[in-house]
């Protein structure tokens, strides 16, 4: 019951986004990855979303301009910028990333609501290894 309200409230709140030539963020740390987290355009659901790489020669990343890195863990963030269309290879997960060009952001949430199935309380997941990568849905 709890999980259909926060996805029915989760599809509201993404319908919204006014359109505009920004990203939607939500940064998701994990120590050993070098993946900055994961952006989608306004008005499209998370299960849309790409992991990124991002690439920070103009705008260092909120966490990295701090040198408080990881603190903005699951923060929501409205990112502007844009992709550059290339790939960048991320060792830890052995895998190819869409790169993403930051040119500035805001903080739209830092207890943004639930977008990964280990968040939903109640949800018979088991914990999350800090080697599994999840993905929003």
């Amino acid at each position: 019951q709890g999980i259909q309200q926060a996805k029915i409230d989760m599809a509201k709140r993404i319908a919204a986004e006014q359109p505009g030539d920004y990203f939607i963020g939500r940064r998701y740390y994990k120590p050993d990855f070098k993946f900055w987290g994961y952006v989608r355009k306004p008005g499209e659901p998370w299960a849309t979303s790409q992991l990124v790489m991002l690439n920070e020669k103009q705008k260092l990343a909120p966490d990295r301009q701090q040198v408080n890195f990881g603190s903005d863990n699951n923060y929501e963030y409205k990112l502007y910028g844009r992709f550059s269309g290339d790939r960048v290879y991320e060792p830890a997960s052995n895998t190819i990333y869409p790169e993403f060009i930051l040119k500035g952001y805001e903080v739209i949430s830092t207890n943004p609501p639930p977008i990964f199935k280990s968040q939903f309380s109640g949800s018979g997941q088991a914990a999350v290894t800090r080697y599994q990568i999840e993905k929003p849905e």
